[in-house]
């Protein structure tokens, strides 16, 4: 298998916080690889060092099969784009106006693909209209264009959907499949919202205190997800006591709802929780979700995503 990214015992250290440590990751090319982790695990400090914002303490990585102590890494670096934690646009320019500048920055010999650049993130209708006047996903959508504007095939996101509504969130979803897809480029999304993750990601990667956990396919995750019963009750305080006088496994997601895994008696079930008044509102079967997953991965601690 070819790899755009491969990180080998890569060390941040920052005094005596450790960043990341001993990292070692495996981006396939082709993939959207989604990169999963919780609050100072050490997601944003890959993708600044990736970006060459800042360097290594020890340990190394490749980016196209070039080292990032070969001179040549500006090159890889070349056929990477990012937006990274929120887009860069100058929000008193227009969407064609921020374009310009960066094809400027970047000294490209004309402006034509301007407009394709445009209608491909959706924006080539926005005409005089200027950033600080857009929605928030359309200003994700434009950072995704200044991204793009070096015609990179390595996409790096960091929090994509971030405070986004629905439709926006749907709009970068199909942008993102579609740059996938469609263009080729192989994109590394940084993401607390699993849910969504889940719907794009062809590859992930656990990341916990500073290294990888797992990494693993979505056809492998799949697989390796059990089966649960999800089940909607009117008091899971109740239910709680009720498996675990069964010895069963399950998860309390809310005061109303709760996921068991394994097999169970719903008959017998249903009786216990009705004795001590606790009603079963909805019940069914589902698979065990990217967020317990996770969760079973690498622990409790884990809900507190970056």
């Amino acid at each position: 298998m070819e790899y755009v990214l491969k990180t080998n015992a890569l060390k941040k250290q920052y005094r005596n916080y450790k960043a990341l440590n001993g990292l070692n990751m495996n981006v396939p090319k082709g993939s959207i690889y989604g990169f999963v982790g919780k609050n100072g695990a050490g997601k944003t400090t890959l993708i600044r060092l990736l970006c060459g914002l800042q360097e290594p303490t020890d340990g190394e990585f490749s980016i196209y099969g070039i080292n990032n102590r070969d001179k040549d890494i500006r090159k890889s670096r070349r056929r990477i784009g990012a937006v990274v934690e929120t887009p860069s646009i100058y929000l008193d320019m227009t969407a064609e106006d921020n374009l310009k500048q960066q094809y400027r920055i970047l000294e490209l010999p004309s402006y034509d693909s301007i407009n394709d650049l445009l209608r491909l993130v959706g924006l080539e209708n926005t005409g005089k209209k200027k950033a600080k006047n857009f929605s928030l996903g359309m200003r994700q959508r434009l950072g995704i264009a200044v991204a793009l504007s070096g015609n990179p095939d390595f996409l790096i996101l960091d929090e994509p959907v971030n405070g986004l509504d629905p439709q926006g969130i749907i709009e970068i979803r199909e942008l993102i499949l579609d740059l996938n897809q469609k263009q080729g480029i192989t994109v590394l999304i940084s993401s607390h919202i699993l849910d969504e993750l889940a719907r794009l990601a062809t590859h992930f990667g656990f990341i916990d205190k500073g290294h990888i956990v797992k990494e693993i396919s979505a056809a492998e995750l799949e697989a390796a997800c059990r089966k649960c019963i999800h089940l909607t009750v009117s008091d899971t305080s109740i239910l709680s006591r009720v498996l675990d006088e069964t010895g069963m496994e399950f998860t309390i997601i809310s005061n109303t709802e709760a996921e068991i895994f394994g097999e169970i008696s719903v008959t017998e079930l249903a009786l216990k929780l009705s004795a001590q008044n606790c009603e079963i509102k909805s019940m069914g079967e589902r698979d065990e979700g990217l967020e317990n997953y996770y969760i079973n991965l690498v622990g409790e601690g884990a809900r507190r995503y970056e």
